[in-house]
């Protein structure tokens, strides 16, 4: 038994090439559609017309013609009663009791009477049939014609210009009746095939009908192709924004020109097309700067944790040579190895403490109290330091009570690092916290030094990891780098901004201003994303210790750009708001 062989899916089917080819281009279809729609029109009302127009010209030629057949018959039966002279045009065989036509009558309509009047008059087939007349209830003389007494005449003339016979015309009849001494008679008179110009006047109707229609078809295709190159010219050039945004080019955008000129349909796609375009590039620049920023992050940690690493591995070899015999060498070896490594051990707690702060991974324990002992708490933690260095460090804070809902622990560490640096940076002098209540009844808090300051170059990095300035001033060479990292992350999960203003020589000023509420600060869209929602933001993580069914809090971080030249001669580093990463 033969097996069956399946199809070969690789060739086309054979019933495919059949089928009639269907236009792919969307203007194409529409171009078509248009003038197919407008064809289909005249098709369906073409005939229509021209039928009614036809019915029109018919009826107005039967009109005619029953005119024409009245006033035949009134001419044809006054001229006989007066050739007649009242002899009677028929009268009745008393013998047989038929009614007989007068001799005079039929030679009269044999010598072409009856030939002349069609002719001249009725302009169309004549026949007529005699007999006598009988009065009827209201008056009028009704004719009883009699076959016998028939004469008729075909017309004998050249029709006229545009004429021609016509046998759709209906025939015209007239009864024509009158009393007479002689006797009463009457007859009828029927009038057919007429000459008309209804064919000639209808096919020039017809003619300029499809003249119309050709012009109307013709119209019909340039509005066609003008309304379909307009409709999808903006289809057009979305569909050649997608392929540059799909080759890479994140800057391809549909024209603002164009999108407001389309329809409202078409304006909302290339609107929400831009936005996601937006949104594309604003993620992809997201992406790509936490790649370098990771690549750099990687390096420096590779850098900070190389050197107390290659320190302790010298005080190894050290104190396996002979060094390690001598007691004070190795006293001083393991010392400074102990101080390496609790380098190492500072260094990996902010290394983590800075990854769950970027990550997320902290929950804000938001709290309404008093932002004024977290600040006292905080700046005593830094008083010994201060003391050591003979330093004077005090804390003004306000009488009343300064309330706001925050994470003391957090919020007490900014105030610890800031403090911290500047007793750090501080030779003599003194340093001063400083806390207010803003207008919305916020916290605005600042520490003054008189320290050595900042240059102006310096200013835009000092919130980079692992950025401790120039080898200028002893300070600036040590510590990890982290502190300001962190304080600038947990001001911006509280959806504060922080301020920097310094030169160098005369100290530095932070100022950290941190909302009534975060939860009730919603961070402001860029330009390139205001279609978005803000409610489309991703929620911080906050451990709520005092619900009060508020919203939940949502990230705003704030990104610190310099901006020198104040008009007092000093530097400051001031924020601008960006929506949150994705």
């Amino acid at each position: 038994m033969a097996a069956v062989r399946p199809p070969d899916t690789r060739w086309p089917d054979s019933r495919g090439s059949r089928r009639p080819t269907v236009p792919r281009s969307f203007q194409t279809r529409l171009t078509i559609a248009f003038i197919g729609v407008v064809a289909m029109t005249l098709l369906l009302v073409g005939p229509v017309v021209i039928n009614r127009i036809d019915d029109y010209f018919r009826q107005q030629e039967e009109q005619s013609l029953l005119v024409r057949a009245t006033a035949t018959a009134r001419i044809v039966g006054e001229f006989l009663d007066a050739q007649l002279a009242g002899a009677g045009v028929v009268h009745v065989n008393e013998q047989s009791g038929e009614a007989e036509l007068n001799p005079d009558v039929s030679g009269m309509l044999d010598s072409g009477l009856l030939t002349l009047v069609a002719d001249n008059v009725a302009e169309a087939d004549v026949s007529l049939e005699f007999g006598t007349a009988r009065q009827d209830t209201d008056g009028r003389f009704v004719p009883d014609p009699h076959r016998d007494l028939s004469y008729a005449a075909q017309l004998d003339i050249e029709p006229a210009a545009g004429q021609a016979r016509d046998p759709q015309v209906s025939p015209a009849r007239v009864e024509y009746g009158t009393a007479n001494e002689n006797g009463d008679w009457g007859m009828v008179v029927t009038l057919s095939n007429p000459y008309t110009s209804r064919a000639s006047t209808l096919a020039a109707v017809t003619g300029l009908l499809l003249l119309m229609a050709g012009i109307a078809l013709m119209v019909a295709v340039l509005v066609a192709a003008f309304l379909a190159r307009r409709f999808t010219t903006p289809l057009t050039r979305l569909t050649e924004a997608s392929r540059r945004l799909a080759e890479g080019d994140l800057s391809s955008r549909v024209p603002t020109d164009e999108v407001s000129s389309s329809t409202t349909e078409l304006r909302a796609l290339s609107q929400q097309f831009n936005t996601m375009a937006n949104r594309l590039e604003q993620s992809v620049a997201i992406i790509r700067r936490d790649r370098d920023y990771s690549r750099d992050f990687l390096a420096d940690v590779s850098h900070e944790l190389r050197t107390p690493i290659a320190a302790m591995r010298t005080f190894i070899e050290l104190l396996q040579g002979p060094a390690g015999r001598d007691p004070a060498a190795r006293v001083e070896f393991l010392d400074s190895s102990a101080v390496q490594l609790d380098r190492l051990d500072w260094l990996a707690q902010n290394l983590l403490e800075l990854s769950k702060l970027d990550s997320g991974l902290v929950l804000l324990d938001l709290r309404p109290e008093d932002v004024r002992g977290t600040i006292e708490s905080a700046a005593e933690q830094q008083q010994a330091a201060a003391e050591r260095k003979g330093i004077r460090l005090t804390t003004k804070l306000p009488s009343s009570p300064l309330r706001i809902r925050h994470d003391p622990p957090r919020v007490g560490q900014v105030i610890s690092n800031l403090v911290g640096n500047a007793v750090k940076f501080t030779e003599h002098g003194s340093i001063d916290v400083i806390a207010h209540q803003t207008a919305d009844g916020g916290a605005l808090i600042e520490v003054v030094d008189t320290g050595v300051g900042i240059s102006e170059h310096e200013l835009p990095l000092i919130f980079d990891r692992f950025y401790r300035g120039s080898g200028a001033n002893e300070a600036r060479s040590t510590g990890s780098g982290l502190g300001l990292a962190i304080v600038k992350s947990i001001v911006d999960m509280h959806h504060g901004s922080i301020v920097v203003e310094s030169r160098v020589g005369h100290g530095s000023r932070f100022v950290v201003e941190l909302p009534r509420d975060p939860r009730d600060v919603v961070p402001p869209p860029t330009a390139g994303d205001q279609a978005s929602d803000p409610g489309d933001a991703p929620m911080a993580k906050v451990d709520e210790s005092s619900p009060t069914g508020g919203p939940a809090l949502s990230p705003g971080p704030a990104t610190l750009v310099a901006i020198p030249g104040h008009p007092d001669g000093s530097t400051g580093v001031q924020p601008e708001k960006q929506s949150p990463q994705p």
